[in-house]
């Protein structure tokens, strides 16, 4: 049974007030336009999620709220600013078949990159900007079961490419 991973870092956040602390910080007004879209992204190309991990931080739980998918994500603290590994550690646990992992960069940009094969042919995947998300596809039975470099990208995108931005 193969896996399908959607791994999203999340949409643009505010910077007005300089004050707040970074796990608290919102989107901004296009940080939810990304969302909404990446959200009729998700559903117009069919990759819906069975299982949703997404970091507390506040953009990364309004990012998921943007995206309108009727499932109860799982928020784990571990994936604020995660590394690579800690995210391979986190996504190993996980039981859908179709996983959605919403995070922050550089981790989740250093992750996809390391999961992949071959990186999907798009200029901005090398920097992983804000509402990036990837679609990989992975022959495994299990997540326990996930390698290095052994994903395909099947797509990618950012908010740009759907007119926001």
């Amino acid at each position: 049974m193969p896996r399908t991973l959607i791994l999203m870092r999340h949409a643009k956040s505010s910077w007005d007030d300089p004050a707040t602390d970074d796990h608290y910080r919102p989107l901004n007004g296009r940080g939810r336009r990304s969302a909404v879209a990446l959200g009729d992204w998700l559903r117009d190309t069919g990759w819906l999620p069975d299982q949703v991990l997404c970091s507390t931080a506040t953009r990364t739980r309004e990012t998921y709220a943007g995206l309108n998918i009727p499932l109860a994500a799982e928020f784990h603290s571990a994936l604020y600013h995660a590394s690579a590994a800690t995210m391979r550690q986190l996504l190993a646990a996980a039981t859908g078949r179709t996983v959605l992992m919403i995070g922050h960069n550089p981790g989740i940009g250093d992750f996809a990159r390391r999961l992949l094969a071959a990186p999907p042919d798009h200029p901005r995947f090398a920097d992983y900007p804000t509402g990036a998300t990837l679609v990989a596809r992975f022959d495994i039975a299990s997540w326990d079961r996930l390698d290095w470099q052994s994903g395909r990208a099947a797509d990618f995108t950012v908010p740009r490419d759907l007119s926001v931005g």
